[in-house]
């Protein structure tokens, strides 16, 4: 009778609601991709064949010397116990001290992230508003010379290399033109001027109402950030135009035409619908890339952001501030893949 009862009082318990279910699944999902992203970066920190109590106390340290800064970071404990307290650190936003400024890694990120952010989401705004329309008019027109030109701008943002684009860009538009700013967020009698409130100087200028400060940091940023959307439209529309093909050929577009319906609402009100979701998976990825693949231009144009802080560390053999790094990255990754879900739910309920 007792195992009838708890049978029973199992099979009469209610189930959890499914906004809670996900919910579950999802910072479950979160919990591991960092607890995995957190063990591989520990793991290239210690497969580096680089000394950190030597790039700490320099060659010339005593022994003595060696061996107390060898206690204090952990290393002669077991591997396991280090990983713990390096997943410790990480969770509570502690990635060490940067060797090079002897400042905490954490803070420098704070201040060099902005710079990528703001970089990357103007770049991606770019690829977004001329790419998609530039796909879909492309695959509308197919064979047509929107589709060349479409055709070209891809093979062309694809195949040429950054850095010369970069190089080519400041010899032209700032060295001959003078149409935009050169390196540098800013110039160099405006650095410090606008208080800094996100990192962002375009950000912070309009909350400061500084206008002569944003029309300088926005000559500095337009031809990076161009070159960056470059890129990220030859990806965007490339992959547009290939959704909207699919679609096109569907049998219910043909449908809509022989109604009546208008050309307009055949593709941007049916086609153009159906591939949203597609694209918010595109777009995501493409925002990340430039997140991540940013490093060139920010060397190129002296832009001080993450890629050429994670550059810098990583040619001084600064692992902390490399590793710290990386985790940002990785985690910016993360959260993109959750606002990604988000918006599927959002523009299609069949994901709910």
């Amino acid at each position: 009778m007792a195992l009838t009862n708890d049978d029973g009082g199992a099979r009469n318990r209610a189930p959890l609601p499914l906004w809670l279910t996900g919910t579950l699944k999802t910072v479950g999902s979160i919990a591991v991709t960092m607890l995995g992203l957190v063990f591989i970066t520990f793991v290239i920190g210690r497969v580096m064949p680089i000394d950190p109590v030597l790039a700490i106390v320099g060659e010339r340290a005593s022994q003595s010397t060696y061996n107390e800064v060898y206690l204090q970071l952990g290393l002669d404990k077991p591997v396991v116990v280090q990983f713990a307290y390096y997943l410790w650190d990480v969770m509570h936003g502690d990635f060490g001290m940067s060797l090079l400024n002897a400042r905490p890694v954490s803070e420098d990120i704070k201040r060099v992230f902005p710079a990528t952010l703001e970089l990357a989401t103007l770049g991606v705004f770019f690829g977004i508003f001329l790419g998609v329309p530039l796909g879909v008019g492309a695959a509308v027109r197919k064979g047509s010379w929107i589709d060349q030109v479409a055709r070209v701008v891809a093979l062309v943002g694809y195949s040429m290399p950054i850095f010369w684009l970069g190089l080519m860009g400041l010899l032209v538009f700032y060295g001959m033109l003078g149409w935009v700013g050169g390196p540098g967020r800013v110039g160099i009698f405006y650095e410090d001027v606008v208080p800094s409130v996100t990192g962002m100087i375009l950000v912070d200028s309009i909350l400061d109402r500084n206008w002569t400060v944003l029309k300088d940091a926005f000559s500095h940023i337009v031809l990076p950030a161009s070159l960056l959307g470059y890129y990220s439209l030859a990806y965007i529309s490339r992959m547009t135009r290939s959704f909207m093909l699919e679609q096109m050929s569907a049998e219910y577009i043909t449908t809509a035409r022989v109604k009546g319906m208008s050309e307009w609402d055949v593709v941007w009100k049916h086609a153009f619908r159906n591939i949203r979701v597609q694209l918010i998976t595109v777009i995501a990825l493409s925002y990340a890339g430039l997140l991540e693949g940013s490093v060139l231009t920010e060397i190129i144009f002296s832009w001080p952001g993450i890629g050429s802080y994670i550059t810098t560390a990583l040619l001084s053999a600064d692992m902390n501030a490399v590793l710290g790094g990386t985790v940002v990255v990785g985690l910016v990754f993360i959260l993109l893949n959750i606002f990604s879900d988000l918006l599927y739910k959002f523009f299609d309920p069949r994901a709910k």
